[in-house]
């Protein structure tokens, strides 16, 4: 359902409806005058028997035709993995698995098939002599004994040996057809294999021995973390990397994408989790290089103060950097600092987010990443044996030094490729900066362990092992961030956890609106054409539960004295037991609230749902995969007794509601800001009307699209003058959001000139007492934005407050006000609709608008 789980990339997904239902979709695409932007996924591969790549891997091993398109690494330091892929699918440990019976060899056809744990294998076919050779004696088939023979003698060519492997593999497909001939001849040759297998499963000696010849190694799935020989998909197993920089990969993995974006079938693609690849500049250069007119966007995550590489060819990100900036400007700084004093207060949690983030990012390369630490540290060893001024480092050392320096990385990843000697100053800095980090972290190893590092980081000590090094390390930094940091700190720390979101730095105090202005003026001076957002499938929380949330910056005291007051009114309701905290703990029970607070009204099975994952993610209390059973079952019930108390349930209601109305304003000023902001928008399925989503899968629950089309309808007939009195009194419907969206994009149809390439963005002068409460900006010559931030603390206030619009005469597109340029009080502006979109009369209007 997520599509980050292909196994063909030459088909159309089958569950969709395949390659028909696809057509079909093209057509209706076009007939509606609709383009097509398809989200890729070049980095990875899901396993299984539908991927035909890796079932051949599976089969042949290093002599698979395939073996060279995954990342796997077949001589890691384990040498019973050399030359073997690890299988963690078993949910046992493998001896035990294979001795209950867990483990069965089966025949399918005239090929034979491993099963276990629900999935099935293919087996070697040069193991295949001890089934069939046994076989053809009850048999007393001198072909049979002939094939078993030769199935022993297929050689076992390496994959860089591209002849002997194509001879291969032409050599079993004759010796697995001639089997057929044979079996369809004499049908009484099943009835041999299947005798020969079931023996072979009732002689655990001689399985276990069958299985050990076998190109893969089961075992139990708790292993992976630690032993897994192939990269991943962060720490998930079943996803395996590719090595789509391989020029015969990629053409290969892209080659139906790249016909459609040739046909014109698509007008661009988004790409998914470009920091995985190995060299992503030189992936998009390729890929733009087949598509040079296509619309390209990079799923890249950008910290605060980081920006997309100027030199990718591509338009830019997926948004996450927008939807961080204009959260950050909607709060209140000073509220945020008085805010981690009533966390602190009401919690005893650490308030330092950096220092928690380093902690997580340590523990997830500890456990769930491993067998990437592992692969890393026998490269870097390598290295240091061929010098002998740092030959003496023991594995030890170098494993907690890169684990250290990893998690001192202030952002995702560099981008040095060592092939074209490239390093910018950035990149640089950025290394040089974890390098210190970490000898300050890390007094007990040797600082001159981090600066050889740093010397291998940087291109100082070069070498084929120092390459491929660095750029393994570089693909390794961002699952450390991700998994460390989104899925791990972002649950931890819950100053307020609407600030918790990917690519946001939870332990920043807000933007001011200068720099929310400096942000625009450089997405416009170098991606005109990025993508913005507010909400998409990652996100923690829906832009309306972020915005509800902003508000608590704006009102520091009230929201601790309730915290305070809710804490003692359902202290009753946490679990006891001797010597034991109370549960659940103080710091899942105040992101409880927060929780409640920005999505109510919440059905209580999606609040316990949520809040299992969210602290399992958070692992304090329980996790993923050691399930505190107690703390868990003590959450639910806390849950269920929280919902069953009328006076909280009542005090709950009442202080949402005090809130309401200025969470609904921040959600139609980020809206506005979305959608006239340098960039594309993007509008995730569902919050066209106010959306109070939380982390997937609540934020995959089905569309009622039937409800937006009939309101939409119910809008279009809402033009009069009275427009947005009309649109105001039915707030609780969503309509105010849609009607901001609607128009805002009708604009933008109309004025393309204003919101392109070419257009400026240029920040309106806003004087008076309330200046800092204003936003508003022009795009182009004729379009202007005015929203309003920090709604509390103006108290409807405007007092003197003025926008300066240039001359001309201006219609508000959200109230149909026309206003004169000048001077214009902000106040009047902003009175029958809580934002504002001007465009200037008889400029820029297509003649087919």
């Amino acid at each position: 359902m997520h599509g980050y789980d292909v196994v063909d990339h030459q088909k159309v997904n089958e569950e969709l409806g395949g390659a028909v239902a696809h057509d079909r979709f093209c057509k209706k695409l076009g007939e509606a005058g609709l383009g097509q932007v398809l989200d890729i996924v070049p980095n990875h591969m899901s396993l299984g028997k539908e991927n035909r790549f890796w079932w051949d891997v599976l089969e042949n091993g290093t002599s698979s035709r395939y073996a060279s398109f995954f990342d796997i690494d077949w001589q890691p330091q384990e040498e019973r993995l050399r030359d073997k892929v690890l299988v963690p699918i078993l949910g046992d440990q493998y001896g035990r698995v294979l001795q209950s019976g867990g483990i069965k060899v089966v025949r399918r056809g005239v090929k034979f098939q491993v099963e276990c744990s629900g999935q099935s294998l293919p087996v070697s076919p040069p193991s295949l002599p001890v089934i069939l050779a046994r076989a053809a004696e009850y048999a007393k088939s001198d072909t049979l004994s002939f094939l078993a023979a030769s199935f022993g003698r297929l050689p076992a060519p390496e994959y860089v040996d591209r002849r002997t492997i194509l001879a291969r593999h032409r050599d079993k497909v004759v010796l697995f057809t001639l089997l057929e001939r044979l079996c369809a001849e004499q049908p009484e040759m099943f009835d041999v294999m299947d005798r020969a297998a079931a023996e072979l499963n009732e002689n655990l000696d001689a399985l276990d021995d069958f299985l050990n010849q076998q190109n893969y190694r089961l075992a139990y799935w708790k292993t992976a973390d630690q032993q897994l020989s192939y990269r991943r998909f962060f720490d998930v197993n079943t996803l395996i990397g590719l090595r789509v920089e391989r020029e015969y990969v990629f053409e290969e993995t892209h080659a139906l994408v790249l016909d459609w974006l040739r046909r014109g079938v698509l007008d661009g693609v988004r790409v998914d989790h470009p920091d995985g690849l190995r060299d992503p500049k030189e992936y998009f250069k390729r890929l733009r290089e087949r598509a040079p007119d296509a619309w390209v966007i990079g799923e890249k995550i950008l910290e605060p103060g980081e920006f997309l590489r100027e030199d990718w060819p591509i338009e830019g990100t997926s948004g996450y950097d927008f939807l961080n900036v204009a959260a950050a400007v909607l709060v209140a700084p000073e509220g945020l600092m008085e805010l981690t004093s009533v966390y602190s207060h009401s919690t005893e949690q650490p308030t330092d987010f950096h220092a928690i983030a380093h902690e997580k990012k340590i523990n997830v390369s500890q456990e769930a990443l491993g067998s990437d630490v592992n692969r890393l540290t026998s490269i870097f060893v390598e290295i240091c044996e061929a010098n002998r001024d740092r030959r003496d480092y023991t594995r030890a050392e170098v494993r907690r030094a890169i684990r250290e320096i990893a998690a001192c990385f202030s952002v995702y990843r560099t981008y040095v490729v060592p092939e074209r000697e490239e390093i910018t100053e950035e990149d640089r800095e950025y290394i040089m900066q974890a390098t210190e980090c970490a000898k300050e972290s890390r007094l007990d190893i040797d600082g001159g362990l981090f600066d050889f590092l740093c010397d291998v980081l940087t291109m100082k000590v070069k070498g084929k092992l120092e390459s491929e090094f660095l750029l393994r390390f570089q693909q390794f930094t961002g699952p450390v961030m991700a998994k460390g940091v989104e899925d791990t700190a972002f649950y931890c720390f819950n100053r307020l956890t609407g600030m918790n979101e990917v690519g946001s730095d939870p332990g920043r105090n807000g933007l001011s609106v200068e720099e929310f202005h400096s942000y625009c003026r450089k997405m416009q001076e170098t991606h005109p054409c990025t993508m913005t957002t507010l909400s998409t499938h990652d996100t923690k929380r829906s832009d309306d539960v972020r915005a509800r949330l902003a508000v608590l910056s704006e009102i520091p005291d009230k929201f601790g004295a309730v915290i305070q007051r809710w804490s003692r009114m359902n202290n009753a309701f946490r679990a006891r037991k001797p010597g034991v905290e109370p549960m659940p703990d103080r710091n899942t029970e105040y992101f409880y609230y927060q929780t409640l607070i920005g999505a109510w009204p919440l059905p209580m099975d999606r609040a316990q749902a949520y809040m299992l994952k969210a602290m399992r993610e958070a692992k304090q209390q329980t996790t993923w995969v050691a399930n505190n059973k107690e703390f868990e079952e003590a959450l639910n019930l806390f849950i269920e007794f929280t919902y069953n108390y009328a006076p909280f349930q009542r005090e709950l209601q009442q202080f949402v509601e005090r809130i309401l109305e200025a969470g609904r304003v921040n959600s139609l000023a980020q809206t506005l800001l979305k959608y006239t902001a340098p960039g594309v928008p993007d509008l995730y399925q569902g919050t066209e009307l106010w959306d109070l989503s939380l982390v997937d899968p609540d934020n995959r629950r089905p569309v009622d699209y039937a409800l937006r089309q009939r309101l939409l309808e119910d809008l279009k007939h809402m033009n009069g003058g009275d427009a947005a009195a009309q649109v105001m009194a039915r707030v609780d419907e969503g309509l105010p959001k849609m009607w901001t969206i609607h128009k805002a994009l009708h604009l933008r149809r109309e004025r393309p000139s204003s919101f392109g390439a070419e257009a400026d963005y240029v920040p309106l002068m806003v004087d008076g007492i309330k200046h800092d409460h204003v936003i508003a900006f022009m795009r182009g010559e004729d379009v202007v934005t005015v929203v309003p931030r920090l709604i509390v603390k103006l108290g409807g206030a405007w007092k003197d407050t003025v926008v300066t619009l240039p001359e001309g005469r201006w219609r508000n597109r959200l109230t149909g006000e026309v206003i004169e340029g000048g001077e214009v009080g902000v106040k009047g502006l902003l009175k029958d609709f809580p934002v504002a979109l001007l465009a200037r009369e008889g400029v820029g209007e297509r003649a087919d608008a």
